[in-house]
């Protein structure tokens, strides 16, 4: 078994899922997590440039990696590379909705021909030495059929486990998740399946988890600026991030990209990064206009400064109302006073 029931899975984000973002993830509860995807051409064909993708820490007991591509034979050629790493699973995305890579026929675009998605997997996973899933979107909203079709194909070709995003294409990330539609593969399948899409807070978590039948998830935008969503799932104890905590993580996570990358291009990075951790959370706009301007390590104290005088009284008075929110603070004091 690739994960053990009840499992929470931080999913492969391109752009973000790198070193520094597992390492605040893990801190926080996450056992599970995947590098950022990887094209499979630009790992044959511009195999150092890459290599740092797929880097695993020295401390991750635990890491998966996810392919992207349509061509066979490089799909062939960058399951052998990735032959040369530890990785406890290979996840083949098909599900990518990114308009540059739907025009290559990749991703989402691949899983609406069934049988050249089935073939593209088939030829990894006899090339990898290390198990295969896929993860996809639905490719219906109303009917399962066609979803249950593709996800049939992918099991017989030698997938062992299936993520499901209960979006489609079109929708994009924005709009209501089909988790019963997940329920319908879920339960048309031998092997498991975990939901994804739509989560970010314990209660969202359990309503994916009842209405998709699924008993791992996997989560990927909720964890942006959220590592302690790991912790808020495993505990029905979990107590929000205090502003302290909040500011803490800020720093130790961009002390972190710095150190992976280099000063400049670290600081460069930290500004999404930051800025993830700061929206939603009652805090100003100026706020935000600093964090996209981050040029130096003292703008990111002055910012995590900031952050520890709390949010609006307005947030707190909305929070009142709303104690189920994503995201949310705690007025707690300083969670190691």
């Amino acid at each position: 078994m690739i994960y053990p029931e009840n499992s929470t899975v931080l999913a492969p984000l391109a752009g973000y899922t790198d070193i520094p973002y597992r390492k605040s993830a893990a801190r926080h509860s996450c056992r599970f997590a995947f590098t950022e995807m990887i094209d499979a051409g630009a790992l044959v064909f511009a195999f150092d440039k890459s290599r740092r993708i797929i880097e695993r820490g020295s401390w991750e007991k635990w890491l998966g990696t996810q392919l992207i591509g349509a061509d066979i034979p490089l799909l062939e050629r960058a399951a052998e590379i990735l032959n040369q790493f530890e990785f406890d699973v290979l996840d083949f995305n098909l599900g990518c909705p990114v308009r540059k890579v739907l025009r290559k026929g990749e991703g989402a675009a691949l899983a609406k021909k069934c049988d050249a998605a089935a073939r593209a997997l088939s030829s990894i996973a006899k090339k990898s030495k290390a198990p295969v899933s896929a993860k996809i979107r639905i490719l219906d909203a109303e009917d399962p059929v066609p979803s249950i079709a593709l996800a049939k194909k992918l099991e017989d070709a030698g997938a062992r486990t299936l993520t499901v995003h209960g979006r489609t294409l079109e929708n994009l990330y924005s709009g209501p998740v089909s988790y019963a539609i997940i329920g319908e593969i879920r339960k048309s399948l031998g092997i498991p399946v975990l939901v994804n899409g739509g989560i970010n807070s314990r209660k969202s978590h359990g309503c994916a988890i009842r209405e998709s039948l699924c008993n791992c998830t996997m989560i990927a935008t909720g964890s942006m600026g959220n590592p302690w969503i790991f912790s808020e799932i495993a505990s029905p104890d979990f107590a929000p991030p205090s502003s302290d905590d909040l500011a803490d993580e800020i720093i130790l996570h961009s002390s972190d990209i710095i150190s992976h990358y280099g000063l400049e291009p670290g600081l460069r990075i930290s500004r999404k990064i930051v800025l993830d951790y700061i929206s939603g959370r009652g805090f100003p706009s100026e706020m935000k206009i600093s964090a996209s301007k981050i040029a130096s390590v003292k703008n990111i104290d002055e910012i995590s400064e900031r952050v520890r005088k709390g949010p609006s009284d307005r947030y707190w008075i909305w929070l009142s109302g709303n104690e189920d929110a994503p995201r949310r603070l705690s007025r707690k004091q300083r969670s190691d006073v």
